[in-house]
């Protein structure tokens, strides 16, 4: 009867391990860092979805996928789960340094965010939030307010298939061939 709760214990036992091991696995197939603690997510997966963050000083809105404390720094994560490149797109750039932007705002210390994490399908980007990035989103978003108030602005046409799949095309004077 020992020998059996013996056996027993081994197998619960190595059933544990197994089942550590694999969520260790999964763990570091995120990205995530793999000490930091989700405090934000975005998915509904886990419970009822938290509001966006916002920035009335930047008139700005956003929802990253996550946001995890890492050794007291606060990082977005944006999840691209059907994209794959060799290098992260410059909106999604873009769109993480607005989550790191957000978060500052948020926070209300005033601490920047130091970086941010872009998941593709099958590569994890650490985006540094440097001052230049932060420079380069604030100017975006002023170019794009101006443009909210303009009469007529030109669209852009700088990727083809983007052109070819929008909704617009068929009322579109622009649309490329």
């Amino acid at each position: 009867m020992a020998a059996c709760f013996g056996v027993l214990a081994l197998l619960v036992l190595l059933t544990a391990l197994g089942l550590f091991w694999l969520a260790r696995r999964q763990r570091a197939q995120t990205g995530l860092p793999f000490r930091a603690r989700i405090v934000y997510a975005d998915t509904g997966a886990w419970h009822q979805v938290e509001g966006p963050l916002f920035s009335r000083r930047y008139g700005l809105v956003g929802k990253p996928d996550y946001i995890v404390e890492d050794k007291g720094a606060t990082i977005p994560v944006e999840v691209k789960p059907n994209r794959a490149a060799a290098a992260p797109r410059a909106s999604d750039v873009m769109q993480l340094a607005a989550y790191g932007l957000l978060i500052e705002e948020a926070r209300a210390t005033g601490a920047p965010t130091p970086y941010g994490l872009l998941k593709y399908r099958d590569a994890v980007f650490q985006v540094d939030l440097a001052d230049d990035l932060r420079r380069a989103l604030l100017d975006l978003l002023d170019a794009m307010r101006r443009d909210l108030a303009a009469r007529d602005v030109p669209r852009s046409h700088a990727e083809a298939r983007r052109c070819q799949r929008c909704g617009y095309r068929a009322e579109c004077g622009q649309a490329m061939e």
